[in-house]
């Protein structure tokens, strides 16, 4: 079982960006498939439920559908929410979660062209949508009503085998690293979609909230390919001189200062051009509709249950500040955020544990203790 360790070993941890060798992958990967009935799963049947940890069936994909064999999954917050049914959208029930899952395609549907048994393909956070909605038109097809998401309403990556529309789902170089990748699917898409939503300028300053967890980490690094200067907000020593080892230029350390707006103001000389809030913490938003530079760009991505954006009035019209929301990226956002991870720009911090130990990444999360990412290996 894994055991819940302090920060300062999971730093000594991450910093290896521990993970298995490509040539290792490719003799894995190489075989001609074969499909079982039958394999390991992770899975509840009520909202905050026992996960239990089994054989469950493996699916057949629809006409729209690749069936993927994942090698490796990611462990989001938002898995988190949806095991604890928290949020404001109806979950599946029983439901097996996950949405970044990197693997093989070892069946497709009828319908599919775009995919060929033997190509490397991501599962990500949207499975699929309407494609006919002026939402889908626009390129915004997360926003769709009938959007149909990964680990939520569509058994996601947290399974040997799982299904996913071919539309939606990532078609991932030959050679690809599987495990380092896994993170890229949702994290890296979702804080590169808002970086580019905060439309910020090279050379400008973005403060980034939870800049030490697995979207945050992640969020650092894409800033800084992008040629912004970095403000990290996060809690502890450790996590501090991690922040600052990705990139980040400043940090601000929440448990020492008595006052996070004056201490963000005044290490980036009046305020940040630009804040991706990812953290799951209400005052952590609130904190950055005061403490952002004049005409700043506040990005909201974290989503803390039951949390109000607030901002004083008179400050927000005064400064002209922007308060935007940004959900996930689309395909294109995908296409790109993978890019920067193939040319080595990127590269998720992570600890690769067994898919069984799920139920114990999900404590350390909760606590609070996790550096980077956690990735599942789901042969163990």
């Amino acid at each position: 079982m894994l055991s819940i360790t302090r920060v300062s070993a999971l730093r000594t941890q991450f910093a290896t960006f521990a993970k298995p060798a490509v040539a290792q992958q490719l003799a894995r990967y190489s075989t001609a498939p074969s499909i079982p009935k039958t394999q390991k799963g992770c899975i509840f049947d009520t909202a905050g439920g026992p996960i239990e940890y089994k054989d469950i069936p493996v699916p057949t994909p629809k006409p729209n559908e690749i069936l993927v064999n994942v090698k490796y999954s990611g462990v989001c917050h938002t898995d988190l929410h949806a095991w604890k049914g928290d949020w404001p959208l109806p979950v599946k029930l029983p439901l097996v979660g996950g949405h970044e899952g990197a693997g093989v395609v070892v069946a497709k549907g009828s319908n599919v062209q775009n995919f060929e048994i033997g190509d490397l393909a991501g599962i990500k956070w949207l499975n699929g949508s309407c494609m006919g909605c002026e939402f889908c038109q626009q390129g915004a097809e997360s926003n769709c009503p009938d959007a149909d998401l990964s680990g939520y309403t569509h058994d996601g990556s947290f399974q040997q085998y799982a299904t996913a529309d071919a539309v939606q789902a990532a078609k991932l170089p030959p050679g690809t690293d599987l495990a380092a990748v896994a993170p890229i699917l949702c994290a890296g898409v979702t804080v590169y979609k808002a970086l580019k939503t905060a439309d910020l300028r090279p050379g400008q300053i973005v403060a980034i909230s939870g800049a030490a967890g697995g979207l945050g980490s992640l969020a650092v690094q894409y800033a800084v390919a992008m040629g912004l200067r970095v403000l990290g907000i996060d809690g502890g020593e450790e996590k501090g001189n991690f922040v600052k080892s990705l990139g980040a230029e400043f940090f601000v350390d929440f448990t020492k200062e008595k006052d996070i707006v004056a201490a963000v103001q005044k290490a980036t000389n009046g305020g940040p051009h630009g804040v991706i809030n990812v953290s799951v913490s209400e005052a952590a938003i609130s904190q950055s509709a005061e403490y952002a530079r004049t005409l700043g760009k506040i990005v909201l991505v974290g989503l803390p249950a039951g949390a109000v954006c607030k901002s004083p009035v008179f400050n927000h019209v005064v400064k002209s500040l922007q308060i935007k929301g940004s959900y996930v990226g689309n395909r294109q956002d995908t296409t790109e955020a993978v890019d920067f991870f193939t040319r080595g720009l990127v590269k998720s911090p992570f600890k690769i544990v067994g898919l069984s130990e799920l139920p114990e990444v999900f404590e350390l999360m909760e606590k609070g203790k996790i550096l980077g990412r956690y990735v599942l290996d789901t042969s163990k």
